[in-house]
């Protein structure tokens, strides 16, 4: 059987290197039935990623429970292996974890769908996320009544299909819906993440009604101020921005952030006009006209500000050296390893570093050094000290800090630091 299984996954991955070079040579008929084709062929991917994450997740349980251990220990960090698998982070890989075990052990329809490629992997997650809140019989019964009949779905936008999979979790149990809106209510948050043209975004999860009378009240106000000529200029949408930060932080969007932020850039960006972008801690690369009028601006306000020097290897961009005068960080140690490694070091996960962890572990007799250390998010910190994991630092002479992330199957990863800003001149000599 092993040897079957090793033959059909060869041929599979025979078969993917043969789609690189598809062409259908400019007839467009053909092209969408190869698009059509091409999708039906995700879907089904998609099932059997499924069916062999469940039967991955049962089979390392089932080990842990033969040798004994501990059953908070059965689920440890199942959900990392299978995001490094799939090379996306560990939240993603819990998402997969638990779109699998919905899929094949209460949702057989949508499963049987997803294989035939008459549902894509989007439409199955959102039947998935509309029925969490179900019991596994009543998930059972939606499941059943939608996707027993592939017409039932066939044409319907993925609004409607949320919208019949919410009514008939509201006709099963009623109660379970509202709980779940409690708990939503619970997880509110704002988040940022980055967008194009050095832009970011700020996102708020909050309760419905509380979001339209923010946005009604930012408006109104907006028209107001366009409607007496105090705009400045500004349009609706910017005064509407400009007002939202303003009374966010309690200071004018035109007097500077008044927080700190770590802005890496190069002397050369920063005193002689270079080019090389600079690294915002916690967002990514800002270009240097944009990163020296940052550093203006908090110069000219009435914001304390102060520079820093970071040394770094002039070919490899490697850090590694820092004045250590900071007062917001004085652990400077720490300092050093969050602007080396920006992000959480586990492959694929770019999480806030909220962990600052030995590679190599006190009792095996690991130092407290920037070599033997690295930033780790929380859900990636609790991992590594999962059975079976393994890490050490990899020496690279000449280049960035290296780390080795070994996981129960025997499997390997590598995370290397991403450089700091050089100088031009530096790096091409």
């Amino acid at each position: 059987m092993g040897e079957l299984i090793a033959a059909d996954l060869a041929e599979l991955r025979a078969f993917t290197a043969r789609l690189r070079v598809v062409s259908v040579d400019g007839d467009a008929g053909l092209g969408i039935e190869w698009l059509d084709a091409i999708e039906a062929l995700k879907s089904v991917g998609c099932a059997a990623q499924a069916v062999i994450t469940d039967d991955v997740a049962t089979s390392i349980r089932a080990d842990r429970k033969a040798r004994g251990l501990p059953r908070a220990d059965w689920d440890r960090a199942i959900a990392s292996q299978i995001a490094l698998a799939r090379r996306e982070s560990p939240n993603r890989g819990g998402r997969h974890l638990g779109f699998a075990h919905a899929l094949v052990h209460e949702m057989p329809h949508t499963l049987a769908l997803l294989q035939t490629g008459r549902l894509n992997e989007w439409r199955a997650a959102l039947l998935v996320r509309e029925t969490a809140c179900l019991s596994a019989t009543d998930r059972a019964i939606v499941d059943r009544r939608l996707c027993s009949d592939p017409a039932t779905l066939d044409g319907v936008g993925d609004r409607g299909l949320i919208a019949r999979a919410t009514a008939l979790a509201m006709e099963l149990d009623a109660a379970a819906v509202v709980a779940r809106h409690r708990k939503a209510v619970s997880e509110r948050r704002v988040t940022t993440r980055p967008a194009p043209d050095s832009m970011a975004y700020l996102s708020v999860l909050m309760p419905m009604e509380q979001a339209v009378c923010l946005q009604t009240t930012l408006g109104r106000d907006a028209d107001s101020l366009i409607a007496t000529g105090n705009s400045g200029g500004r349009t609706r949408n910017q005064l509407m921005v400009d007002l939202l930060f303003d009374r966010g932080t309690g200071a004018s969007v035109t007097s500077g952030v008044p927080m700190a932020v770590n802005l890496v850039l190069s002397d050369e960006t920063l005193l002689a006009g270079g080019h090389e972008a600079a690294q915002l801690q916690g967002f990514g690369p800002v270009p240097a006209g944009i990163a020296r009028q940052l550093v203006a601006d908090a110069v000219d306000s009435n914001t304390e500000t102060s520079l820093r020097r970071v040394y770094s290897c002039p070919q490899s961009g490697a850090l590694t050296a820092m004045e250590s005068q900071s007062r917001t960080f004085p652990k400077s140690l720490r300092q050093l390893i969050d602007l080396r490694d920006r992000t959480c070091r586990t492959p694929w996960c770019d999480a806030p570093i909220r962990h600052h962890d030995h590679i190599r572990s006190h009792r095996e007799s690991g130092a407290t050094t920037a070599d033997n250390g690295s930033g780790l998010c929380e859900a990636c910190n609790y991992a590594k000290e999962g059975d079976g994991w393994s890490a050490r630092p990899v020496h690279n002479p000449g280049g960035t800090h290296l780390l080795d992330l070994g996981t129960p199957t025997g499997h390997h990863y590598r995370s290397t630091a991403p450089p700091l800003p050089t100088p031009a001149h530096l790096r091409a000599s």
